[in-house]
């Protein structure tokens, strides 16, 4: 499905970002490890016979020397793009009253800005493949209104409103974009989530329990191939059934 393909993962090291980075290598493509964890991310990508590619995507200028990294080492190639990176722990369980500026303005940078400013990076290299695709990583939190968590909440909206301005002016080009919204997986990523809230989605969900990564990370491959355009601007709730979109 994926044979040959290229493509960047963002928040790569670990977590979600490393089982999406497992599918799509699994399916055929060369898979690029981008994150600020250097340890981690060497190892997934050891471990993929992938690369490695540091990026702090709270700097611009990080953004713009992984593109053109990539753009050097693979003679201005890529067909793919998954927008996961992204700040989740330790800005939860705060009242929209408690949250600080600093905290606020971070998150804002580097879930929003952060996406926007790869997806303008890589759209060049994107447009000179013969199909490329980005997926942005959302969260059905922006979906259900989940309380306590407003600006990781507002930051995923904002991902379902940006893909869909996106896919009008990317399609120009042939290049499809879609988000995929999960809930809360089992991954080591989540372990800091109140057991509370694992077991409000787990007895909640149209097909009960946990969910894992993997019921994820297949959707989000399939997105990434030649026979997904026809979904862009499209938002697909990957979550079990916990809510509807």
């Amino acid at each position: 499905m994926l044979k040959n393909r290229l493509i960047i993962v963002t928040g790569g090291a670990k977590g979600l970002g490393a089982e999406i980075a497992e599918n799509i290598y699994n399916h055929g493509a060369k898979v690029i490890i981008a994150d600020k964890d250097t340890e981690n991310g060497k190892q997934t990508a050891k471990r993929l016979d992938s690369d490695f590619f540091y990026v702090d995507l709270e700097d611009p200028s990080s953004i713009e020397e992984l593109i053109n990294s990539v753009s050097k080492k693979y003679n201005g190639r890529l067909d793919g793009l998954v927008n996961n990176g992204a700040i989740a722990t330790g800005i939860g369980g705060i009242s929209f009253e408690d949250i600080d500026l600093d905290t606020w303005d971070k998150v804002m940078r580097v879930n929003i800005r952060g996406t926007w400013l790869m997806t303008r990076a890589a759209a060049p290299l994107l447009r000179q493949s013969d199909s490329g695709r980005i997926v942005n990583i959302s969260s059905d939190t922006a979906i259900w209104g989940a309380p306590k968590l407003l600006s990781y909440v507002a930051t995923k909206g904002a991902i379902i409103s940006m893909t869909r301005s996106l896919a009008r002016e990317l399609g120009q080009d042939g290049i499809g974009i879609t988000a995929v919204a999960p809930g809360i997986l089992t991954t080591e990523s989540t372990e800091y989530v109140p057991a509370e809230r694992h077991n409000l989605y787990s007895e909640n969900r149209a097909i009960k329990g946990p969910q894992e990564a993997s019921e994820v990370t297949s959707t989000i491959s399939f997105l990434l191939s030649k026979g997904a355009l026809t979904l862009t601007g499209q938002l697909l709730t990957v979550n079990n059934g916990f809510v509807f979109s």
